[in-house]
């Protein structure tokens, strides 16, 4: 009997349990997509549902941006860190409770340097703005993200915060290497976006509680920006989620003349890799076969459907 429920135990938890690559393995999921039209070149568990750690914030940025687009608000405006940031507080940038920061700083830690105070403080300033009916300004907030998610296709979202940790609720957020795909393309038609997410270095300065102007130099997380043309996106690690990537490249547009008109295409990869044991390799690796693929399926004629590598 004792060992009968110790094996059930077991299995409750392998199934509650994420699975991370074993060895051989690269990474749990990953998908390659062309950016201007969405459409997914190559994917290995491309649709299953893991947790994402903070490519989280990417859709915070997004929806911090598309509010300042169509409230006509200013980025520059000043946001209090909240106490909900007590418990995320420590790390980063430093940042505590009634620290007064610009919003556009607070863009840059949480995309270049993945700062969780900073996610929870734009989520709390912005999540006052857009106002709702959920609990916090930080859930009113969440209830955005999710609906982004669903605008964009993003069908097997949940996004539970605007931070991405994992550790914290009472279920975990989790998204698809597919999805994510959706929403990096998104998010790199956005000029202010696609500057946040290229910047090696960028100083910051924030007023403390207390009174006294800081400033603090940020230094992306990103190791690959710039290299073969590399200009984002995101980086995320948790225990759960393992090493988590987004990259974006790309290649000067594609110029024709066809039946006398003259045809701009734009050449971009974004490259998602969730879950892997060493992402940077990884992520280089999959860019270089990602442009074999993008070549051999331009040649075809870019099909919506049907296409497959020859592999």
């Amino acid at each position: 009997m004792v060992l009968t429920k110790f094996a059930t135990v077991l299995s409750v938890l392998a199934a509650l349990t994420f699975a991370l690559p074993t060895h051989g393995q690269e990474a749990a999921a990953y998908a390659i997509s062309d950016s201007t039209t969405g459409f997914i070149l190559e994917s290995s568990g491309g649709q299953k549902k893991l947790p994402i750690a903070s490519l989280t914030k990417i859709a915070t940025a997004m929806v911090v941006l598309d509010w300042s687009t169509a409230s006509n608000a200013e980025l520059n405006q000043i946001a209090t860190v909240p106490t909900s940031a007590a418990r995320l507080a420590g790390q980063g940038v430093g940042l505590q409770p009634g620290d007064r920061v610009a919003l556009r700083d607070l863009l840059y830690a949480a995309l270049m340097q993945s700062d969780n105070v900073s996610a929870e403080t734009l989520a709390d300033h912005v999540g006052r703005a857009l106002g709702g009916g959920a609990t916090t300004p930080v859930d009113n907030f969440v209830v955005q993200m999710n609906a982004l998610a669903r605008a964009k296709g993003m069908l097997k979202t949940k996004f539970l915060n605007p931070h991405g940790l994992d550790n914290l609720e009472r279920s975990v957020p989790t998204s698809t290497a597919e999805d994510l795909a959706r929403l990096t393309a998104y998010a790199m038609e956005n000029s202010a976006f696609r500057f946040y997410v290229s910047q090696r270095e960028r100083k910051i300065s924030f007023t403390t509680a207390n009174g006294p102007q800081t400033s603090y130099l940020l230094r992306n997380t990103n190791e690959l920006l710039g290299v073969n043309s590399i200009d984002g996106v995101k980086t995320g690690t948790t225990a759960r989620a393992g090493q988590c990537l987004i990259i974006s490249a790309a290649k000067p547009p594609e110029s024709r003349e066809e039946g006398g008109k003259h045809f701009i295409t734009p050449r971009r990869l974004n490259i998602v890799i969730l879950g892997a044991g060493n992402r940077f390799p990884l992520a280089q690796s999959l860019l270089a076969r990602g442009w074999q693929d993008y070549e051999a399926w331009a040649a075809a004629g870019r099909p919506a459907k049907g296409w497959k590598p020859a592999r």
